[in-house]
C-alpha cells in the first residue's frame, strides 16, 4: 500500500539518518538496524561538530542536554537538539536536529527526524517520528501487544504482516498527536493528519486527516 511508504510518509532529507531508509519499503523495516547503524555514523561524525560522550553516545556541539537526563548508547544527539529535565534516553536511539526530548520522556530503538517534538512525559518505543511531528503531553507508544502476538499493520486494503513483536508507531511529517493519545502497536499516520486528544488509534490513519475516534477520520479542509 503506497501510501505508507517511506516515500509517502517521511522528507528524508530532513534526518541524519536518509541512508538507513535505503532498500526498503515500508518505514518499520528499519526497526531492527538502528542499532549498527548509529555504530557506523557515530565513527563518521565530523569530530568538529560532534563530541563522543561515554560509550557510543555521540551529541552535537550546538545540542543543548541537560545535568539530569540520562542517555545510553548507542545513541546520536542532533545539532540544535535540546534534551530536557530527567528525559531518559534507553538506547539505539536518533535525535534530530533542532528536535526536543522533555521531561520524564523516555526514548527506546527510535528515529526522530529533524525538530520533532516529544516535550512532556512521553514514552516513545520501535518508532520513527516524520519531520515536524508533535507528540502532546502524556501521549505514548505502545509497542507490545498485550497477546504478546507479532503486530499486524491493519489497512483498508488487508493486514500487512511485519514479522516484529515490538512496533509503536509511524508518524509522517508533521503529524499532530493531541494530549493522552496512546498510538497502539502498529500505528500508522500518515503526513499533517491531526488526532484528537485521549485517542486510542490502531491502524492507518491517512494523511491530511483528522483523527475524530476509531470509526471517524475525516478529510483535513485547510
Amino acid at each position: 500500500m503506497k501510501a505508507l511508504t517511506i516515500e509517502a510518509l517521511y522528507t528524508l532529507e530532513e534526518t541524519i539518518a536518509k541512508d538507513l531508509f535505503q532498500g526498503v519499503v515500508y518505514p518499520w523495516e528499519i526497526l531492527p538496524k538502528i542499532h549498527d547503524f548509529i555504530l557506523e555514523l557515530g565513527k563518521r561524525l565530523p569530530e568538529d561538530e560532534y563530541e563522543k560522550v561515554g560509550e557510543d553516545v555521540w551529541i552535537a556541539k550546538s545540542a543543548k542536554v541537560f545535568p539530569s537526563a540520562y542517555i545510553h548508547g548507542p545513541a546520536i544527539i542532533g545539532k540544535e537538539a535540546e534534551v530536557r529535565h530527567c528525559a531518559f534516553i534507553r538506547g539505539n536511539a536518533i535525535v534530530g536536529e533542532g528536535a526536543v526530548v522533555g521531561n520524564s520522556t523516555e526514548l527506546k530503538n527510535v528515529v526522530l527526524f529533524n525538530k520533532v517534538q516529544v516535550p512532556h512525559y512521553n514514552y516513545v518505543g520501535d518508532s520513527v517520528l516524520g519531520y515536524k511531528a508533535h507528540m502532546g503531553a502524556g501521549s505514548i507508544t505502545s509497542n507490545v501487544k498485550s497477546d504478546k502476538k507479532l503486530v499486524v499493520v491493519k489497512t483498508p486494503e488487508g493486514g500487512i504482516e511485519t514479522g516484529m513483536k515490538k512496533f509503536g508507531a509511524m508518524l509522517g511529517d508533521e503529524v499532530e498527536v493531541g494530549c493522552g493519545t496512546v498510538l497502539n502497536p502498529g500505528s500508522v499516520v500518515g503526513k499533517q493528519s491531526n488526532i484528537y486528544p485521549l485517542s486510542s488509534v490502531r491502524g492507518f490513519v491517512p494523511a491530511h486527516s483528522i483523527y475524530k475516534k476509531q470509526g471517524e477520520v475525516v478529510e483535513k479542509h485547510e
